[in-house]
């Protein structure tokens, strides 16, 4: 029981953090939100897709998948967004 409701938790902190991805794409751009913040969470999720495995617990590791495959989308599309500024900054130049 203990892994079917923290598999839970991972699964609807995943879909959750869609809704940050959405706004990123709509404003393409994060002002007061440090990208180290999602990162270290991204980072702490791949650690629980390799320990969740070693715990037998299979719902917290499918939950996981979502945390994780959302928090890279988010990193991702902040260094394109930061790289596409960069770009258009120079380009002003």
């Amino acid at each position: 029981m203990p892994d079917i409701v923290n598999g839970l938790f991972e699964m609807i902190g995943g879909i959750i953090i869609w809704l940050n991805i959405r706004r990123l794409i709509k404003d393409k751009e994060v002002k007061g939100v440090s990208w180290f913040v999602t990162a270290f969470f991204m980072v702490w999720g791949y650690w629980n897709l390799y320990y969740y495995p070693h715990l037998g617990q299979m719902f917290s590791f499918i939950g996981g998948l979502f945390i994780v495959f959302a928090n890279t989308t988010w990193v991702v599309l902040f260094f394109y967004y930061e790289r596409k500024k960069s770009e258009n900054l120079t380009s002003l130049e």
